[in-house]
């Protein structure tokens, strides 16, 4: 095309610049306007900002699991995230072997659910050690009997429960194991073009180790999509008010019980004596009836006293205290 308009063109130019037909800046804005590809069978929505904080909610996460699974399982459990990635969640359940351990949580209030997968070896291990075994998994996989998958719901819905902490800085969740399901063909509940966030962690139960993937559909995060960044996760995870946090630590302190004991003297014996000590033998002791008595708070002396009475109690009667250890 020439660059040199015609008249007939510039009259009809002015014609449509005069009736309002034609406004040059919408024109310029039109073409500064970059035009990015969008692929509608793969669609990108969740960003490497959400996918950097979600490993950051995860980590914390993994450190709860790390400290409150050994009080069931009575072994050593250390928690680890691997890494989060984007993917349709035709391209997860596509990656799932039969069988498998997939709990089901409602992510409530959001709406939807998500998938907590369990390696199979880890749930065989886990079945072991909570029936007294040295939680070893099996050499060769099998179905999971009714028992077996009780035991596991039981420690599914410890992870479920751990699961408020971490993202309460997001969304004060509710979350509820809702079922464990052994095969994949009965966990399709997001159509399979629907973009997920899986996060991938590593669990090792004593010599076990295994995977755990967490699969969150974007549609349950769509609400507070917003708030999953990193700047908004840290801001929202700063202690508030130092203040009222010691205030409520030096109470829990001061109901905390400490051992007291007064020492009424010291003497030494051989072990011929203590062994033909009888009732009415008199011990020598290295104080005088006089004498204060050392009070220890743990094993540091902090008072001098007196001995006496109270009701019906031995007691003592504080008379100086020690300011220096």
């Amino acid at each position: 095309m020439s660059d040199v308009l015609s008249q007939n063109e510039i009259d009809n130019l002015l014609s449509a610049l005069n009736s309002g037909e034609f406004n040059p800046d919408e024109n310029d804005a039109a073409e500064d306007r970059q035009v990015k590809e969008y692929d509608f069978a793969r669609p990108s929505k969740f960003s490497k900002e959400h996918l950097r904080t979600l490993v950051f909610i995860f980590e914390h996460y993994a450190r709860l699991l790390s400290t409150n699974l050994p009080v069931y399982l009575r072994k050593n459990v250390q928690v680890a995230v691997m890494h989060s990635e984007a993917a349709t969640y035709q391209e997860f359940s596509n990656s799932l072997s039969n069988p498998v351990l997939l709990g089901v949580v409602n992510f409530a209030p959001l709406e939807g659910n998500i998938i907590m997968e369990l390696a199979t070896g880890l749930g065989y291990a886990i079945v072991d050690r909570m029936l007294g075994g040295d939680g070893q998994p099996l050499e060769k996989s099998r179905e999971f009997t009714e028992i077996e998958l009780t035991i596991i719901e039981r420690i599914m819905v410890v992870c479920t429960n751990l699961l408020v902490e971490p993202w309460q800085g997001v969304q004060q969740l509710e979350p509820m194991l809702e079922r464990i399901e052994t095969n994949s063909q009965f966990a399709q509940f997001v159509t399979p073009n629907e973009m997920t966030s899986i996060i991938t962690m590593n669990i090792k139960i004593g010599n076990v180790e295994g995977l755990m993937n967490v699969c969150i559909p974007y549609a349950v995060l769509e609400p507070v999509i917003d708030k999953v960044n990193t700047k908004y996760w840290y801001s929202t995870n700063q202690v508030k008010d130092d203040g009222v946090y010691r205030e409520v630590l030096e109470d829990v302190l001061q109901k905390a019980k400490i051992p007291v004991r007064a020492i009424m003297g010291r003497s030494a014996i051989s072990v011929n004596d203590f062994i033909h000590l009888q009732p009415g033998d008199i011990i020598k002791v290295n104080t005088r009836l006089e004498d204060e008595l050392d009070v220890y708070v743990g094993n540091i002396k902090k008072f001098s006293a007196i001995p006496g009475a109270f009701e019906d109690s031995y007691a003592v009667k504080i008379k100086s205290i020690y300011r220096e250890e």
